[in-house]
């Protein structure tokens, strides 16, 4: 019998569902999985993020907006998205919003020249500075999951809402995330890395009374976190 008459068979017997060994990613092509699990260091990651079409957010988007900061940081910062000013230069967190953010850091020592890296969760701006939606983020996923494991941090910071759901795949409010600390893994990842959560700085800029209990959790990080990696 050959496979045409053997799949007529089986959609004739009812089923329409194969199953494997091994889960399948129904993101990316078995070329592209293949190519991502090969990458060895972030030019070879990023080249491959920016010949990437399959998410939509792309067509829109002036560039490609992968990291910026260190590749062998100790911190990691997770924001949302790039905005306009990041569409336009292709770095992440340089606009107004970045500026907080970067001010923020060097308050603690953390500078992108040194110890911090910084990505987003997609890659490409949505239009109008929308949130990005569950299909986008699971598309650049895959991605984001292996730039994890190449800089592999000691610890994450998720900036913002969208980045705590992306990474740790459950929705709760920033007021209990920021109370938590969490064990974030992936499949390339050989041990688990801290991951804790603070304020997007667009929220701060919206609502600038909440930067005292931005200080408060930046504070905790700092002496949970920053002081045992050496960052004074």
């Amino acid at each position: 019998m050959d496979n045409i008459s053997l799949l007529k068979l089986y959609l004739e017997a009812g089923c329409d569902s194969f199953y494997t060994n091994e889960p399948q990613s129904r993101i990316l092509s078995r070329c592209s999985i293949d190519e991502l699990a090969s990458c060895k260091n972030i030019q070879e990651l990023k080249a491959l993020i920016e010949s990437y079409d399959g998410c939509k957010l792309k067509k829109s988007a002036t560039n490609t907006v992968v990291y910026d900061g260190t590749p062998d940081a100790a911190v990691m910062a997770i924001g949302e998205a790039p905005g306009a000013e990041e569409d336009a230069t292709g770095i992440p967190f340089c606009g107004r919003s970045g500026k907080l953010l970067d001010a923020i850091f060097k308050c603690f020592s953390l500078y992108r020249e040194s110890n911090l890296f910084i990505t987003n969760t997609v890659f490409w701006r949505p239009p109008n500075n929308r949130r990005p939606t569950d299909v986008e983020i699971s598309q650049c996923r895959p991605f984001l999951e292996k730039l994890i494991s190449i800089v592999s941090p000691k610890l994450i910071i998720m900036v913002g809402s969208t980045a705590l759901e992306a990474l740790m795949c459950q929705t709760m409010t920033m007021g209990q995330a920021k109370a938590k600390t969490f064990l974030y893994q992936n499949k390339y990842l050989q041990h688990g890395i801290n991951a804790v959560s603070i304020f997007h700085p667009s929220y701060l800029l919206r609502q600038p009374l909440k930067k005292k209990e931005m200080w408060k959790d930046m504070l905790n990080i700092k002496f949970n976190y920053l002081d045992n990696l050496g960052i004074r």
